[in-house]
């Protein structure tokens, strides 16, 4: 089989617009070359690709099932490229990072931003997912490396800590817990919690720490998302035990942050994996994370939120 990087773009771009002209203007060829190529391609595949009529271009469910896989096949080969012609400095190229929900939204918009301005020849893409879904990525090669909570298991993963997150009492200013200064672990005992579902890094180690101090709870939500959780310990479904982290920079409204004692606490960690280097230009992201990351410093976690 003799298909050739040309052929594969100039069918990507056909795909794309459904229209053999506006292919040939994106990749630099002439309708008649744009539909060569395409039909030495499926000569080579022995496969029809598109269905072609005076007023459409459509795809056959061969032509869906490589053009589905044809961007991040293309991707990660001008990705390789950039990197090999990038290796004197690391100046340019894109680099995937994933990061879990609360990750993603209160800690990576300032890397992502320190990045733009220290290399803005780099494109920081960010993948948010929940943490299984960004380990499997790490370990797929998906992305260059990932932000998580401490994981139960990392013997096949390369991994840095950064940062130390404090767990927090979230609830309505009327419940007595709002008028300590801190909270035991203990003294939860019997409450009702609103709390992160098993997808999020935290949930284990929350449930960890109930149980390790003795504290038998009623779990009346478990969802997916910090803001719907505030939303409920609004509405007095129940108090929240949360990482200081995913507390909003603007506040919780009414709602009152107490801290935990004694500290539990979750690891934020860079992930890769191991023995496997990364290239010239993820490497600087890393160092650019990393470096972020440490300067901003752990949330305190004990402010009523205004």
């Amino acid at each position: 089989m003799n298909v050739t990087l040309r052929q594969l773009r100039v069918f990507r771009s056909v795909a794309e617009g459904r229209n053999f002209s506006r292919a040939g203007d994106q990749v630099g060829l002439t309708q008649p070359a744009v539909s060569r190529a395409i039909l030495e391609l499926e000569s080579q595949l022995g496969l029809k690709l598109l269905d072609r009529t005076t007023r459409e271009v459509a795809l056959t469910e061969a032509g869906q099932s490589l053009a589905a896989r044809l961007d991040r096949v293309l991707d990660e080969l001008d990705q390789t490229l950039q990197d090999v012609a990038g290796l004197a400095n690391a100046s340019g190229g894109k680099v995937r990072v994933a990061s879990s929900p609360t990750l993603s939204a209160n800690l990576m918009p300032a890397c992502i931003a320190a990045c733009a301005t220290a290399a803005p020849g780099i494109h920081f893409m960010l993948l948010d997912r929940i943490q299984q879904d960004v380990l499997d990525s790490v370990r797929s090669g998906e992305v260059d490396f990932g932000v998580v909570i401490e994981p139960s298991a990392t013997d096949d993963l390369h991994f840095e800590t950064m940062l130390s997150d404090p767990f927090v009492i979230v609830t309505l200013p009327e419940h007595p817990f709002a008028q300590k200064k801190s909270v035991r672990w203990s003294a939860l005992d019997g409450a009702e919690l609103v709390l992160l579902d098993h997808a999020s890094g935290s949930r284990r180690l929350i449930d960890d720490a109930l149980k390790k101090h003795g504290a038998s709870c009623r779990v009346t939500q478990q969802l997916g998302h910090p803001t719907t959780v505030f939303r409920m310990v609004e509405a007095g479904i129940g108090i929240s035990v949360m990482p200081a982290l995913s507390l909003p920079p603007g506040g919780l409204g009414d709602l009152v942050v107490r801290p935990l004692t004694p500290r539990v606490q979750r690891t934020i960690m860079l992930i890769r994996r191991r023995n496997r280097a990364l290239s010239p230009v993820a490497e600087r992201v890393w160092r650019l994370v990393r470096e972020t990351v440490e300067a901003a410093g752990a949330p305190s976690g004990q402010a009523r939120a205004s």
